[in-house]
């Protein structure tokens, strides 16, 4: 479709609200969006490339044929979407990933003997349905739980009080048998009853009914019936106990955290129930490329809450998001009951959004990881290093070095070891920087990386300089050498390898401020895309380095002992150290001086007092 026939069918949209239906030339679907006006957000796709981010541009390329439904208000529009988007799973929308297998848990309360299982498929029908669950692990995890807790029947068959002899689970104490008729209708509805009451978080009013039942059952000589129930209200107990009390009174709200990168998000949801956190799910989105988080939380609770069938009263939300009136509404349609989204700034729930946020955080961070860590990605980043810093092979042997001292006192060296794109942390040594003093990395590091590669130049049958047996670790050879720094460290280390012959090994520095990778005969510098496995590998070893320089140098400060740190502070000799102790009287008096209190010794100045706070 030429851009103008797609102008004038934007042009002569409906100024009403509803959703629109972007699709390509064979005839799919490519974006669905919502509008509470369609002509006006249809024309702001209408422009130059220029004034649309990355993904608008691309969709824009593709669209051929356009398709809208008016609807009768804005939050209809929010329903419609969410279903043509679970429908049709387009490329182009942000959308929660794979919504359509999230297992829920299911109890056919319209029969005389209701079920309790998992399944996949929301009928709309008398039955109850509790999720969706992000994973079948949890949703697994959950029906056992009630299963272990409440007797209801684990079978399928139909039940008519007439068979011969009941099954295991009865033995087990595991069901009540209405199979013959060893529980009526009413009993088991009661078991039912019991498991919705759980499942919603109201398990301090099932333990009340249930110890009512025990003592009934006492009452009446039953006491193998009551010791049943005592063990049953014991486990469920044992699970309140674990539940953590978040808030007084019998508040029910669902806590929304959220943590994202270049390629993936990862959203929590923390349900609290009758004042209590009694469980979280995790989520993943995809198509979020060029999409803001108050946008990313906004699809999420449209998608999410448009498939739960039991929404609290309340949602929280780590940050505002648009028309939140209008998805307020939706909400409020689909629960029929009042349902508010807030934000809170402070106090115990603004407690629990950090909460969600560290949970998202973390989740996010492990599912990294492990994309990270896979053969084929780090296969793949190794590969991609040799090609962007044209090396003459893949660098399965990496090291990486680094240099940490405060002002020039104590300075430490390391060196870490990545081999086959994973850390090798029995291969990582520490240096002591020993000829050096003052502020100069430069030589520093000169130091360090000559004192190291000696130790290959070396002939096999010489000793170390601690002359003791020849430790032939020493001896592998990296394929590539990283140094954290500049161009100015790359120089530096570069002079080294020329003074010592070594021209088989190739040298590389990151520049952290702009992740800029400098290697040697090359002027300018090589940059890598912000989202490539090569950047991210580069960045752990960066990252190692400093650490493991960072631990090194807090462990030879705290052996060196403070006193001995003050004398090695540029400025700071024994008639300063020693007015320092007596106008503090102690060391410890010292860590908790300000830059002004240190100031007001005589023979003192702001430059030498920001030097000592920065020891402490």
């Amino acid at each position: 479709m030429t851009d103008t026939l797609l102008s004038n069918e934007f042009k002569t949209a409906p100024n009403k609200p509803g959703v629109y239906i972007m699709k390509s030339a064979d005839g799919h679907v490519l974006y669905v969006g919502k509008a509470s006006k369609l002509r006006s957000r249809l024309n702001s796709y209408l422009g130059t490339s220029r004034n649309k981010d990355p993904k608008t541009a691309a969709l824009m390329r593709l669209v051929e044929g356009l398709d809208y439904i008016v609807t009768s208000s804005p939050s209809e529009a929010l329903i419609l979407e969410s279903t043509l988007i679970k429908q049709y799973r387009p490329k182009y929308n942000v959308r929660l990933k794979d919504d359509k297998s999230y297992p829920y848990i299911k109890i056919t309360n319209s029969e005389d003997f209701p079920r309790v299982f998992i399944t996949r498929k929301v009928e709309n029908d008398a039955s109850l349905y509790f999720g969706p669950y992000a994973n079948p692990g949890s949703v697994r995890k959950t029906l056992k739980l009630i299963n272990r807790l409440f007797p209801y029947r684990s079978c399928d068959k139909i039940i008519t009080g007439k068979d011969d002899r009941p099954c295991l689970e009865y033995h087990l104490n595991r069901c009540i048998a209405p199979c013959i008729s060893a529980a009526s209708i009413g009993d088991y509805r009661n078991v039912i009853d019991q498991v919705i009451l759980f499942m919603e978080g109201k398990s301090d009013t099932v333990v009340n009914q249930l110890t009512k039942d025990m003592k009934n059952a006492a009452k009446e000589l039953a006491f193998e019936k009551a010791s049943i129930i005592r063990d049953q209200i014991e486990g469920i107990s044992q699970i309140q106990e674990k539940q953590k009390v978040v808030s007084a009174g019998n508040t029910n709200y669902d806590v929304i955290g959220i943590a994202k990168n270049d390629k993936d998000t990862r959203i929590v949801v923390l349900f609290v129930r009758s004042g209590k956190l009694i469980g979280k799910e995790q989520f993943s989105m995809i198509g979020i490329m060029g999409e803001s988080t108050p946008d990313l939380i906004s699809d999420f609770v449209i998608q999410y809450y448009s498939s739960v069938h039991q929404i609290p009263d309340l949602l929280l939300l780590p940050c505002p998001i648009s028309q939140k009136d209008i998805v307020e509404d939706m909400l409020t349609r689909s629960s029929n009951k009042r349902v508010k989204l807030n934000v809170p700034l402070r106090g115990p729930k603004f407690a629990m959004v950090q909460m969600a946020l560290d949970n998202a955080y973390v989740g996010l961070n492990k599912s990294t990881s492990k994309s990270l860590f896979s053969k084929e990605n780090l296969s793949a980043a190794m590969k991609s290093i040799k090609d962007k810093l044209d090396l003459p092979s893949i660098p399965y042997r990496i090291e990486c070095y680094d240099i940490s001292n405060i002002q020039g006192a104590v300075p430490v060296g390391s060196m870490v070891v990545f081999e086959n794109g994973l850390a090798k942390p029995s291969s990582y040594r520490k240096f002591n920087i020993r000829t050096k003093t003052g502020i100069d990395d430069y030589a520093m590091m000169k130091e360090m990386i000559e004192r190291r590669f000696k130790k290959i130049m070396d002939q096999p049958n010489s000793e170390n300089i601690y002359n003791g047996p020849r430790d032939q670790s020493w001896e592998n050879a990296p394929d590539l050498v990283v140094i954290d720094g500049g161009k100015g460290h790359l120089n530096a280390v570069s002079a080294v390898f020329d003074n010592l012959g070594i021209n088989t090994i190739s040298l590389a520095s990151l520049a952290k401020e702009n992740e800029e990778i400098f290697v040697r005969d090359k002027p300018d510098p090589i940059i890598l895309e912000k989202t490539s496995e090569a950047l991210y590998l580069m960045q752990r070893l960066r990252d190692e380095a400093h650490r493991f320089a960072i631990s090194h140098h807090r462990e030879r400060r705290n052996r060196i002992g403070t006193l001995s740190i003050l004398d090695t502070i540029p400025g700071i000799g024994p008639k300063r150290r020693n007015a320092l102790l007596r106008y503090f009287g102690s060391v410890a008096k010292i860590r908790e001086a300000s830059e002004s209190d240190i100031e007001k010794i005589p023979g003192f100045n702001s430059n030498v007092a920001k030097k000592i706070m920065e020891i402490f």
